[in-house]
């Protein structure tokens, strides 16, 4: 219906249509190419004006000129999109690519596919984007390298640059450069200046993510440079935002200010919330540093109204952590409580668990079909050799088809043990998460804070709710991590104990102790690995203990490459533990201490030396339980 209406605008207007336009869409329908960038070199410079682009439509439909009518719904749906108008662009595009597919034209095929990826980037719709990205490439390696137009080529790099660019939301910051690099390579090959400078723009962001700030802010000023190069306001509007972020986060931020404020009217001008929200989100920011925290307020609000307005979550998470920043800074409790739930809930829709899995399990679809794909075309390309060289090497012939039936069946077999054992990885992975992410444990916890609130203990309640939502997030992005440092690590389970001792009044005494000459940055551990042992310890050992109770973490190194991780706690011990259980009517299984140690053995395999988890019972002089003691010996090369 849109579209309809679209088109009667478009005739009812056409006496503002200026003849010469008329004349070069006639002379272009009259021609009639299909190629793209045939089309494009007489339409670019008017691809921007939604008026004469509807006309252009309108043409091509009355004259069924197809390649047209795909070339003018999609740039209209960059214009809208670019106006952060995504529900018309959605459409447009949509629009284009039934064409397209009528037609079986890949080429515009390809390009309505990644137009629609970019839109649903735009509004952080991670899984939908990825469909439509990873299908543009798909369709478009089905074209031999050899017979690739130009714009399949240019096609082809915006779908890494895509691809990259969600990796890059969902903070996998290696694998989206790893993209980037790809694209720009290309993009270089190419020279297609703007492409290059889009690929160095967003290495820099992920340098600036990764705390690489003084590598993102190379990459951002050249990333500039070809923008004024090929003269793109929008390119140097997304370059200066991003080159102020960096200067807030070193302290500069009368540089930072210099730059956004003569910044902010062209991003208006362009009309597109994607540009202008961050101006003002890092306007606020820099007036919060320096004090001013009635035009940080104003600042920031405005830049979460302009991001809600046009649906981008991830700006709006970030206006909702400043202004809990803000609000705490201003005793303003209530509000900053409020913001900091927001903050949380927006994040949690843009980034969980099951996103993750969703965009590695295609990447690694994609990757498999490719690499089978070339087997397949090895594989022909060797049977025509074989078949002309038949008669003279019959011998050679039977047995290089041996030797490659031998070898397809080796592949075969280590293929499938290597299926296996990532299915086992991910069951795995899996069972860990349901393990950490406990629903009595997030439950438990949200009524610990539920309880301050009530009890209008503002300050306990934000504070606890931070490090909850901490916490929450720690688990998640440790979850599609095979291994993560041990100081991160200790950060997780400290902040687990904090949210647990909510429950028992602060009476746990949590102390971690590290032994000198251990770096916890560089030790790498399996992510996730200390929380069972510690939940055991609360809930069977102390939890049915009254008084004094001491939960001890104790790391310590030898000279045979082991860490020695220890949780000694002084609870009831295991053997009065498990009367207590057998007597409880409901009995709970605990399975978190079998995953962990089958993961311990899993991210054993590729090391020298095997692990060894050693549960000891501590008793007195007396024989009297004094509690129970864990001992972790983690191999680290």
């Amino acid at each position: 219906m849109f579209l309809y209406c679209l088109l009667g605008l478009t005739i009812g207007s056409s006496q503002d249509i200026p003849e010469t336009f008329k004349k070069t869409v006639d002379s272009l329908i009259t021609k009639a190419p299909i190629d793209y960038l045939d089309i494009h070199s007489v339409m670019r410079k008017y691809k921007t004006d939604t008026l004469l682009m509807r006309y252009f439509s309108t043409a091509s439909l009355n004259k069924e000129y197809t390649s047209g009518q795909i070339y003018s719904y999609n740039e209209l749906g960059r214009a809208y999109r670019n106006k952060s108008q995504y529900v018309r662009a959605v459409e447009l595009h949509k629009k284009a690519l039934s064409i397209a597919n009528k037609a079986n034209d890949i080429e515009f095929k390809v390009a309505s596919l990644n137009d629609l990826g970019v839109v649903y980037r735009r509004i952080s719709s991670i899984r939908t984007a990825m469909d439509y990205n990873q299908q543009a490439i798909e369709l478009a390696e089905t074209v031999k390298k050899e017979d690739r137009s130009k714009n399949l080529q240019k096609s082809i790099n915006v779908s890494l640059n895509s691809i990259g660019n969600l990796y890059n939301r969902l903070d996998q910051y290696d694998q989206a450069i790893e993209y980037f690099k790809r694209s720009l390579v290309l993009e270089t090959e190419l020279g297609n200046t703007l492409g290059m400078a889009i690929n160095y723009g967003n290495i820099g962001k992920c340098q600036e993510s990764l705390g690489e700030l003084d590598e993102a802010l190379e990459n951002y000023r050249t990333s500039l440079a070809y923008n004024e190069q090929i003269n793109d306001d929008m390119g140097r509007v997304i370059c200066k935002t991003n080159i102020a972020s960096v200067y807030l986060k070193k302290g500069r931020i009368n540089e930072a200010e210099k730059l956004l404020l003569p910044t902010l009217p062209t991003a208006k001008r362009i009309g597109d919330g994607f540009l202008v929200s961050p101006i003002y989100i890092n306007l606020g920011w820099g007036d919060m540093v320096n004090g001013d925290y009635a035009d940080a307020e104003k600042n920031i609000l405005e830049g979460l109204r302009v991001a809600e307005k046009f649906n981008i979550r991830n700006e709006a998470a970030r206006a909702s952590h400043l202004l809990t920043d803000l609000y705490q800074k201003t005793n303003a409790y209530k509000k900053a409580l409020e913001y900091n739930i927001k903050a949380t809930e927006l994040e949690e829709e843009i980034v969980n668990e099951n996103t993750v899995r969703y965009v590695n399990d295609i990447i690694y679809r994609y990757d498999s079909e490719k690499k089978n794909s070339e087997i397949q075309i090895l594989a022909k390309e060797k049977e025509a050799v074989q078949m002309k060289l038949r008669n003279s090497y019959t011998t050679l012939l039977i047995g290089g088809i041996a030797l490659a039936l031998l070898a397809g069946i080796f592949y075969i077999l280590y293929r499938q043990y290597q299926l296996k054992n990532e299915k086992k990885v991910l069951t795995l992975e899996q069972s860990m998460l349901r393990s950490q992410m406990n629903p009595h444990f997030l439950f438990n916890s949200l009524n610990s804070i539920k309880l301050y609130i009530i009890n209008n203990e503002q300050k306990n309640a934000v504070h606890y709710l931070n490090k909850f939502s901490k916490l929450v997030r720690k688990i998640l992005e440790a979850s599609s991590l095979r291994e993560i440092p041990l100081a991160e690590e200790l950060e997780t389970v400290e902040l687990y104990m904090n949210i647990e001792n909510i429950r028992f009044s602060n009476e746990i005494n949590f102390k971690i102790r590290v032994d000198e000459g251990i770096d916890t940055h560089t030790v790498k551990i399996p992510s996730l690995i200390l929380q069972p042992f510690l939940e055991n310890a609360i809930w069977h050992g102390l939890s049915p203990k009254s008084g004094e109770k001491i939960v001890d973490l104790h790391i310590t190194k030898d000279k045979q490459d082991f860490i020695h991780i220890a949780i000694s706690d002084n609870g009831i011990g295991r053997i009065a533990a498990e009367k207590i259980k057998q007597n409880k009517v409901l009995k709970r299984k605990s399975v978190g201490i079998d995953i962990t140690k089958e993961r311990l053995a899993n991210f054993s395999k590729d090391l020298q030396n095997s692990f060894e988890v050693e549960i000891l019972d501590l008793y007195d002089a007396q024989q009297k339980p004094l509690g129970t003691k864990v001992i972790l010996h983690i191999p680290t090369i």
